[in-house]
């Protein structure tokens, strides 16, 4: 029997247990397998491991996309992305302008694309910005897990959108991610009590901050010790 003798349904199936890659390689053999692969019912749950593979053709974005995860542990993030804009070389700035905007352009086309997303995952992603999640909030009202760690530019404006966007949001995490203050977490408790608001390390972490004319060397020291 011919692979393309199965029925559609057969063949949704079978591609559910491929990974992205495999999907496209076996679209690409004939015209029936490819209206497969690009059926937004396969597409449900999404898993990226760098911002870089936001930019392959090996994965379709609809209203059937779930679950959405985009986690970057490469030691990048922490000796580049994680500095402070002040503090980075100009080779620094170089190689994050090659990525900066990956994560933040994908989540744009997922707020016009994606409706019924329920959970969304961000680890690593330092460049994303307090917009990108109130965007996907005010988009993507049915959200009920926001997870965010270690997304340095992530301050309480966030926890603001959770408070006036998440209306169905039942859990919020912001691990790691320094400029989040204790007052911006028990603002958002007291606004949104039903929702299960954690914060491993957050609020305990070294804000950002300008150099102040007169003590740029301590704050320097300050980041070094908190990242060595």
């Amino acid at each position: 029997m011919h692979l393309t003798q199965l029925n559609r349904e057969c063949l949704l199936h079978l591609f559910s247990f491929l990974d992205k890659d495999s999907r496209r390689s076996l679209s690409l053999t004939c015209r029936q397998l490819r209206e497969v692969y690009l059926d937004p019912c396969l597409w449900n749950l999404l898993h990226f491991s760098s911002p870089c593979q936001l930019r392959w053709d090996n994965y379709v974005l609809g209203p059937s996309l779930r679950y959405l995860t985009i986690c970057w542990y490469s030691s990048r993030v922490q000796l580049v992305c994680n500095i402070e804009d002040w503090l980075k070389s100009s080779f620094q700035r170089d190689i994050c302008s090659r990525h900066e905007s990956l994560v933040s352009t994908f989540l744009t086309h997922v707020c016009h694309t994606c409706p019924n997303l329920l959970t969304l995952t961000l680890s690593g992603c330092a460049h994303i910005t307090d917009q990108d999640v109130v965007s996907v909030l005010q988009w993507c009202k049915k959200l009920r897990s926001l997870h965010l760690e270690n997304c340095v530019r992530i301050t309480d404006r966030s926890l603001q959108g959770v408070a006036e966007h998440g209306d169905n949001l039942e859990e919020v995490r912001v691990d790691f991610c320094r400029n989040i203050t204790q007052a911006g977490l028990q603002s958002c408790k007291e606004r949104r009590p039903v929702i299960q608001l954690s914060a491993e390390r957050s609020a305990d972490m070294i804000p950002d901050s300008k150099p102040e004319e007169n003590d740029p060397l301590r704050k320097t020291l300050q980041k070094f010790l908190q990242y060595s």
